[in-house]
């Protein structure tokens, strides 16, 4: 028996699903080549992945020295859909109001996200990560005919 991968989201497929996804898994190096694999909010904007991270953060500190990265960003099924963006992050302190405002409208209203992002500011310094796509990769199970028979065959109605 052989099974490889589901079928691909297709290209406007997969930049709605960016659009309407919630949170995301940014992934970077440690020192000791093991992966730091952290849930967080996004933004997707223009092709890219816009994140905010304490300036100090794990997460910074590994982008610093290494700026190779996977975002995970998929959603739980059955079936299952996703998408994988492998890329190289860049990190920017300037306008990061106007990014924090971009990340957080999509998780609640402006006037709470101007009141979050301020108790948020209090607490330290911030960076936006910002993720530019070198490849991108996608799953979508629901496309899948093999996978959709081996796991209701045996499901009794």
């Amino acid at each position: 028996m052989e099974y490889t991968q589901s079928p691909a989201l297709e290209k406007e497929e997969i930049n709605t699903f960016l659009e309407k996804a919630k949170i995301a898994r940014i992934c970077s190096i440690n020192k000791d080549g093991t992966i730091h694999a952290v849930p967080v909010w996004f933004n997707y904007d223009n092709g890219k992945i816009l994140i905010g991270t304490p300036k100090a953060s794990h997460r910074a500190r590994n982008i610093r020295r290494d700026n190779n990265v996977t975002v995970l960003i998929d959603e739980t099924g059955p079936p299952t859909r996703g998408v994988i963006i492998y890329g190289k992050a860049t990190m920017d302190e300037e306008d990061m109001d106007q990014a924090a405002h971009s990340i957080f409208n999509r998780y609640m209203s402006e006037e709470e996200a101007r009141g979050y992002w301020k108790g948020l500011s209090e607490l330290t310094e911030w960076v936006k990560v910002i993720v530019e796509p070198i490849k991108i990769a996608s799953f979508d199970y629901s496309k899948d005919n093999k996978y959709r028979e081996a796991t209701t065959k045996y499901i009794k109605d």
